[in-house]
């Protein structure tokens, strides 16, 4: 089967694009459950795609095409079939065709989850696995033996967007897929409080900051700065709108489709374009305005309708954002989010890819802060 490779995408010669989560639905309608049923009869299990990828999000293009993209689907069986597993994956690996809808079903390399469509690989991308030990890994915990406020504040809101995106294609298991998804569509109220509360005050830590470097010349600690207050307002519009911020790749993109998003989006790329102080200030004061505006609009805190003043008296404007985090905080009725320092979830403080995308790393840093294992000095 041939396979056109250009700069930076790959995709099967004649065949359009098609987004993967439909590809993936035909391939599990088409070929993986008439395999299952027809060699497996009887057999209980889930499938759907929700183990990451631009696809889960539905953000995938044609330039998606040229690596961890492809027909797959992630199968589940409850505990009391585990020991099927083996077999399941024996019949998969022999039964599965070369290609699907003239996409190579076949993968070769290990340089990501599936690597480069090959033909002649021998890898696959339909996985079968325990459904429980399956959440156990990708979160650290089972969400359908609850999900308490440790369990929220270790979970970083990419893992989420995964867990609850994507697409069930089937669930025989007593709706045991469904419902684990279901637990994890949002925080409840006081969790909300107590992350908006984190964003806010990493706001309030640095919104003086960029008209301060400004002020003494520096221009670019000025936008490297602003830069960042950016990435915290895209994250807070999504959490806001009860979304859950995608990582970096996509934030913008995310945001942007929010509803009413749109003079947050030109006033974010007017603090972060290549105007003088001025026009960045603008772009960040509307910003911020926006957002206190949409946190009010919440109902969660007494409303505070922020709105700028300068800073001390000195020539640049900041939100005092400080009185947000305060009203929501004040809003917060579990002790234990009241009284902790608002640090947020484990995506808000730690950045590095290694930790996040790891459960194990996640919970030993999220849990050794909320015992306090981990101290803050």
């Amino acid at each position: 089967m041939a396979v056109r490779v250009g700069p930076g995408t790959a995709q099967t010669a004649g065949v359009a694009f098609l987004p993967g989560l439909v590809l993936a639905r035909r391939y599990h309608d088409e070929v993986v459950a008439p395999i299952l049923r027809g060699r497996l009869p009887g057999l209980r299990y889930a499938a759907g795609l929700l183990d990451g990828g631009s696809e889960v999000l539905g953000l995938d293009t044609a330039r998606s095409t040229d690596h961890d993209w492809g027909p797959r689907v992630n199968v589940f069986v409850g505990t009391a079939d585990a020991a099927a597993i083996p077999r399941m994956s024996a019949v998969l690996d022999a039964d599965l065709p070369a290609d699907f809808l003239g996409w190579p079903t076949r993968f070769a390399g290990d340089d990501g989850r599936l690597g480069v469509a090959d033909a002649a690989g021998t890898r696959h991308g339909v996985t079968v696995d325990e459904v429980a030990g399956w959440w156990r890994r990708r979160l650290g915990f089972d969400p359908m033996a609850g999900v308490g406020t440790t369990d929220w504040l270790a979970s970083p809101t990419q893992r989420l967007a995964e867990a609850t995106g994507g697409e069930v294609f089937h669930d025989g298991l007593d709706g045991a897929l469904t419902a684990r998804r279901a637990a994890l569509r949002w925080y409840p109220p006081d969790v909300w409080r107590y992350v908006l509360a984190a964003v806010w005050t990493r706001i309030a830590q640095a919104e003086h900051l960029p008209g301060r470097c400004a002020e003494v010349g520096d221009e670019l600690g000025s936008r490297i700065v602003t830069g960042g207050i950016a990435r915290d307002l895209l994250r807070l519009g999504l959490l806001l709108r009860r979304r859950w911020p995608p990582y970096d790749k996509w934030l913008g993109t995310a945001f942007g489709r929010l509803p009413g998003a749109a003079p947050a989006v030109a006033a974010l790329a007017e603090a972060t374009g290549p105007g003088d102080w001025t026009c960045r200030q603008a772009g960040l004061v509307e910003a911020l305005e926006t957002m206190a505006r949409w946190t009010d609009e919440t109902g969660l805190a007494a409303p505070v309708r922020a709105r700028a003043v300068p800073f001390h008296g000195r020539p640049f404007l900041v939100l005092r954002a400080e009185r947000v985090t305060a009203a929501l905080r004040a809003a917060v009725t579990d002790p234990a989010l009241r009284d902790r320092p608002p640090l947020g979830a484990v995506d808000q403080y730690v950045h590095s890819v290694d930790v996040l995308s790891d459960a194990t790393r996640i919970r030993g840093v999220a849990d050794g802060l909320w015992s306090g294992t981990v101290t803050d000095r």
